[in-house]
């Protein structure tokens, strides 16, 4: 089953990137970051759920204007059976009912092991561009 996440979630879902997300160059995710995201779209963080375990996340998010996939993670005992698929499937069905119509997706060089499953989706990495990023101090 695939739905939007709870604020009771939240810790879990942190607890769960701790084992099965990419976190590497990247900044650490905060209970207070993932509450923020939390309250102002509700409906961003998408959670594949088996009985009462998180088996996957994504962040669907959308601005009004563009469409970006963060934080696909599938629980490493259960890659490899479509969940991750149906995550992204998810998160495409949200744009398109808000009325995105091109999504992009954050996933780092190094990460060679989701740069299949991207490509089964149907994403291309595309060479023109170049992410650029600034930490913002606190």
């Amino acid at each position: 089953m695939i739905r939007p996440a709870t604020v009771d979630d939240l810790g879990a879902v942190l607890d769960f990137w701790e084992e099965a997300a990419e976190n590497e160059n990247r900044p650490t995710d905060t209970h207070a970051a993932l509450a923020a995201l939390h309250l102002r779209d509700p409906d961003a963080l998408l959670l594949a759920i088996d009985g009462n375990e998180i088996v996957g996340t994504v962040i669907a998010g959308w601005d009004g204007w563009r469409c970006h996939v963060y934080r696909l993670a599938v629980a490493p005992a259960r890659r490899k059976q479509g969940i991750g698929r149906g995550l992204i499937d998810a998160a495409e069905e949200r744009f398109r009912a808000l009325g995105g119509t091109r999504a992009d997706a954050m996933v780092l060089d190094d990460n060679t092991g989701a740069h299949g499953a991207w490509e089964a989706a149907g994403y291309r990495r595309q060479a023109e561009w170049s992410r650029w990023v600034k930490p913002l101090p606190r």
